[in-house]
């Protein structure tokens, strides 16, 4: 198509529907970076590294070197379940799992796609949160999209989750027992026929409910237990698990001093400031080429290319000029340190908003290779049962 027709196409606003959107006393929308005051989740054995994991049994009363074998049952069998704990002696087990593995998410629901290859999860915390994670399967891989935050408050208006607001951070071992009741799923056969023995999530996404970095300190810490060797942690590699965000540019360049090897991924959804703006709240206070500067400097200090994320809103921010527009600052910060990935819009109900044409998603991701930079059209997963980015709302019906 010719890139003047392109380029006459309309220009939408992003104007929120079907809710009000919070504004600030300066006229823009609201950000919410601190949590509300709720009450805390009872400490769990996920929320303690090993020394810690001690010192609490120690204060319960309980050999310390108990640490070692519950880990093994919650990081390695994925069971909080005493009665499953026959090397714990009976007269103390229901009190040992007790104090160390409190039930921290209650199913309220499950739904499947006809595939079964995808399952969202409806899960409820201490306090009524609720919170939604999704398990898929793709060939050589199971990847787990696990929420970070009940709600979000960076009020963006194409998001589910944005337009509930921020309930809550979740604790560190919150965000873990996603991961140990999807492997639980797993191992009991809930996501169809096995590809081999002893299946469990490979590959994280933190890109469920919330904003990672808002949750800063309990994601990283989350991390942390994850890459842990087994019995302490659940032995996933770093490389395999990806922290997003729309760019809080200061929790950006801390990430990058921790020296994790994780995937960083921005969800950057425009490259001009005039568009990102309206569409992702946060660009008020860090601007586009703050965030990509920052993304770079993830790059320079670990060495792991950086993903764009670029959700295709149809005449939103598809036109053939931005495609022109992020290649060039893209470019401008060097050649193979990035990795862009178009994905059409995830509709939210109600919503006019609807992902680009099939031939207009083309020639964006067209101009972005001729500019030299890998792209790839990001499979929308979960779309039918409301799964997908952006549609997680964790609606209790």
């Amino acid at each position: 198509m010719d890139k003047t027709v392109r380029d006459a196409r309309p220009q939408v606003r992003p104007t929120p529907e079907g809710w009000v959107q919070a504004m600030g006393p300066d006229g823009r929308p609201a950000l919410q970076f601190a949590s509300p005051k709720r009450g805390k989740p009872p400490v769990h054995l996920a929320d303690l590294d090993p020394a810690a994991r001690r010192e609490r049994l120690k204060e319960l009363g309980m050999p310390a070197y108990r640490a070692t074998q519950l880990s093994t049952h919650y990081f390695s069998r994925y069971t909080d379940v005493a009665s499953e704990m026959t090397d714990l002696p009976a007269s103390s087990r229901d009190e040992l799992v007790a104090g160390m593995l409190p039930p921290l998410l209650t199913e309220v629901r499950r739904i499947a796609t006809d595939k079964g290859d995808t399952i969202k999860f409806l899960w409820k915390l201490h306090d009524g949160a609720l919170v939604e994670s999704v398990l898929m399967r793709y060939p050589g891989r199971i990847t787990l999209c696990v929420s970070s935050q009940a709600g979000c408050g960076m009020n963006c208006p194409f998001c589910a989750t944005g337009q509930a607001g921020l309930t809550r951070n979740m604790s560190t071992a919150e965000i873990i027992d996603q991961v140990v009741r999807a492997n639980r799923a797993i191992a009991e056969g809930e996501l169809g026929k096995a590809e081999h023995d002893g299946e469990r999530v490979t590959n994280i996404v933190f890109m469920g409910m919330g904003e990672p970095l808002a949750n800063y300190k309990r994601v990283i810490d989350a991390v942390r237990i994850m890459t842990a060797p087994q019995p302490d942690g659940l032995g996933m590699s770093a490389r395999h698990i990806t922290v997003s965000t729309v760019g809080l540019v200061p929790a950006i360049r801390k990430l990058a001093e921790e020296k994790i090897p994780v995937t960083f991924a921005l969800s950057l959804h425009a490259p001009d400031d005039d568009l990102r703006d309206e569409l992702i709240p946060v660009n008020s206070r860090w601007k586009v080429d703050e965030a990509l500067d920052a993304a770079r400097a993830y790059f320079e200090a670990t060495g792991r290319r950086v993903s764009i994320e670029y959700a295709l809103i149809k005449d939103m921010n598809d036109h053939g000029w931005r495609a022109d527009l992020l290649a060039a600052k893209l470019n401008e910060r060097g050649r193979g340190w990035v990795h862009v990935n178009p994905i059409p819009l995830n509709p939210t109900p109600g919503s006019i908003w609807t992902s680009s044409e099939p031939d207009v998603m083309r020639e964006f991701v067209r101009r972005i290779e001729a500019a030299g930079i890998p792209t790839t059209l990001r499979d929308t997963r979960g779309k039918e049962i409301d799964g997908a980015c952006g549609q997680l709302a964790a609606a209790d019906a």
